[in-house]
């Protein structure tokens, strides 16, 4: 799961330290470059120093505007009088997720928190509502797949897939198959109409509108509209990845 870090270099010393998989850290040292960074991968979590660059939160605010459902975690020097306003002004966007340095950035902290965020990001939710489904997958499959519906984007072809979890197309393909399972990649493209889910309520968001029609039966425009990321997970979950439910259909 990427964290974007928009921190200071002590800061981001801090974070490494405290970054453990199934996290990993995309470092921006600009305001500039954290915005190409959000656009161009599959940040799923923000971590950002409103000082950053003596930008006084109104950066913080930019991206805030620009991509509402990104989760932000402020990460900034011990409170200063000057940093107070700028604090009560990120609270008033909503952002509440705040960490001082150095006396609250323990590394458990920092765990703790990235914890919790991820707990809301679209790939987790998928996770969680598959665990009984993909039970019946080898360890190494179930790993690879976890790790990459993680990732969305990062594995794209079953050989792919395959050459990850060190076994041949063939077995994968029958491993699958035994569970009830759609293919690793119909799986992973599920994951990405996720993503874009989130994406799509973004100013820069792309609308993959051939994998929004073919799992969850609506253009990307009624899929923003129309459903929240729990509703769009559950569509996925229900009408396409269920074991049972595709077993069913098939007998029909």
């Amino acid at each position: 799961m990427l964290v974007l870090a928009a921190v200071s270099d002590l800061q981001y010393h801090r974070l490494r330290g405290a970054v453990v998989p199934p996290f990993s850290l995309a470092r921006a040292t600009t305001w500039d470059a954290a915005l190409e960074t959000i656009r161009g991968r599959p940040v799923e979590i923000a971590v950002v120093d409103p000082m950053l660059g003596g930008a006084r939160g109104q950066e913080v605010e930019r991206l805030r505007v620009l991509f509402p459902s990104l989760p932000l975690i402020l990460y900034t020097p011990v409170m200063t009088p000057e940093l107070a306003p700028v604090l009560l002004a990120m609270g008033k966007c909503g952002i509440s997720q705040v960490v001082l340095s150095p006396t609250e950035d323990h590394p458990d902290r920092l765990r703790d928190l990235l914890s919790e965020e991820a707990m809301q990001a679209a790939s987790h939710r998928l996770l969680d509502q598959l665990t009984t489904a993909l039970a019946p997958l080898p360890p190494e499959l179930r790993w690879v797949l976890e790790d990459a519906m993680r990732s969305p984007g990062a594995v794209q072809t079953i050989q792919q897939f395959a050459a990850r979890a060190r076994v041949d197309r063939g077995t994968c393909a029958r491993w699958f198959s035994r569970a009830g399972l759609p293919s690793p990649r119909d799986i992973l493209a599920a994951a990405r109409v996720l993503y874009a889910h989130r994406l799509l309520q973004d100013a820069q968001a792309k609308t993959l509108q051939q994998h929004a029609r073919k799992y969850l039966g609506l253009t990307a425009g009624e899929m923003r509209l129309s459903l929240t990321a729990d509703e769009a997970t559950a569509r996925i979950v229900g009408g396409f990845l269920t074991p049972a439910r595709r077993s069913a259909a098939s007998a029909s």
